[in-house]
């Protein structure tokens, strides 16, 4: 019986996701993986070339996913696409830790594929440019830095509860598990971007 390429690699993907979203490149193991995958690792070989092209294979599908279940357009409400990347980011833990670990890995290199996961950031740029108004004053250098710098504060503000669940945990007690953390970062969005956001020129 001749086995479909794509689902062995689709397995093998799967497979690794989870192994390196435990234990990062340096402590995932091939075999591990492989027998996850329920095949030879050999085919790991074979489909990516080696174990740190696998991760970055990993974090780029990872990533697609994302962009996919929460896409920003302009004339999206800023704060609440906020509550959309932290409800994404809560209900995969995973895609957190595989961006720490590359962080660890690759520290200020250059990543595998940067020019193209730069141009995915500068439409996002754009999109919020667009939502808060600032779309044409994009094109002044200072206002696009000004997004940019809004951009990576909100996808933080989004993120870091999953991030680093123990230090929710230790400063909200109990109340870090509630629905009202959500609202919450969708306020603190919100007025922070009323408060820190040019006026449109």
């Amino acid at each position: 019986m001749t086995r479909d390429p794509n689902t062995t690699k689709e397995r093998l993907l799967s497979a690794a996701t989870e192994e390196f979203a435990a234990h990062g490149i340096a402590g995932a193991r091939v075999d591990r993986i492989a027998a996850s995958a329920g095949v030879n690792k050999e085919r790991i070989y074979g489909y990516f070339g080696n174990k740190q092209k696998l991760f970055d294979a990993v974090v780029g599908r990872a990533l697609d996913e994302l962009a996919e279940a929460v896409p920003l357009k302009g004339g999206d409400d800023p704060a609440e696409y906020v509550g959309r990347v932290y409800d994404f980011h809560r209900d995969n833990p995973v895609l957190v830790r595989l961006l720490l670990w590359e962080g660890l890995h690759y520290r200020d290199e250059v990543l595998p594929g940067e020019g193209q996961r730069r141009a995915h950031y500068e439409e996002k740029i754009a999109a919020l440019g667009e939502s808060l108004g600032l779309g044409e004053a994009l094109g002044d250098e200072e206002t696009a830095a000004v997004v940019a710098r809004v951009l990576l504060s909100l996808i933080g503000l989004a993120v870091w509860p999953a991030a680093v669940p123990q230090m929710s945990r230790l400063i909200l007690g109990t109340a870090g598990s509630q629905p009202d953390l959500r609202e919450h970062v969708v306020e603190f969005a919100r007025h922070a971007l009323e408060a820190r956001t040019p006026a449109p020129a």
